[in-house]
Order: structure tokens, then sequence, then C-alpha cells
């Protein structure tokens, strides 16, 4: 199964801005969907923002106009770029793949603290 791992977590700022990523570890090829979720202490997880193979993106209306999500198929790797950095934007962040042939991987999840 394909195995993700996400990177680029911290603490920052209000305001700040932070960029996420997700490894991988074989071709996008077998991948239709890749998506970025996170899940605050108390609260469900919830999609931030979506990536289909033709480039379709969505986003949740908490972070559009702030995150966006791009991909390079090359290194197999999913970004999420956040500006405009809140505290409610502090959870934890992980990152989903879902296949073409049925079922789904996450990653192991990164921390995000945006805090003064």
């Amino acid at each position: 199964q394909v195995q993700l791992v996400e990177s680029g977590g911290g603490l920052v700022q209000p305001g700040g801005s932070l960029r996420l990523s997700c490894a991988a570890s074989e071709s996008f090829f077998s991948i239709y969907r890749m998506g970025w979720y996170r899940q605050a202490p108390g609260k469900q997880r919830e999609l931030v923002a979506s990536i289909t193979t033709s480039g379709t993106t969505t986003y949740v209306d908490s972070v559009r106009g702030r995150f966006t999500i791009s991909r390079d198929s090359a290194k197999n790797t999913v970004y999420l770029q956040m500006n405009s950095l809140k505290p409610d934007d502090t959870a934890v962040y992980y990152c989903n793949a879902d296949f073409t042939v049925g079922g789904t991987s996450w990653g192991q999840g990164t921390q995000v603290t945006v805090s003064s």
C-alpha cells in the first residue's frame, strides 16, 4: 500500500506562513485524489483541501483564499501552502490518498500551531 509521509509543520505566529509536504511512496498513477485533513483537539477531522488527478481543487470555506494545494507528480509530492495563518488553524494536519481501485491511505500527521 502507498505510504504517505508529511513534513513542514511547526509553530508560527498569527499571520505567518507554512508549507506542508506529503511524499507518496510510489507514483500518483494509482491515486485519483489527494487531500489534506486537519483535526483540532475536541473536534472532528475535516477536509481542508483536495486535488484530483485532473487538477481540480476544493477548499473548505474557512481556508479559501489563504491556503493553496498543489502537486508535483515528478516527485510524488503534494503540498499545502498556508498563508495568513490564524490560531483557529491550529491542528494536526493529515495527508490522505484515495485510490482509483478503492481504498485510502493516511499519513502519520504533522502538528501546526499558530500562536503568539
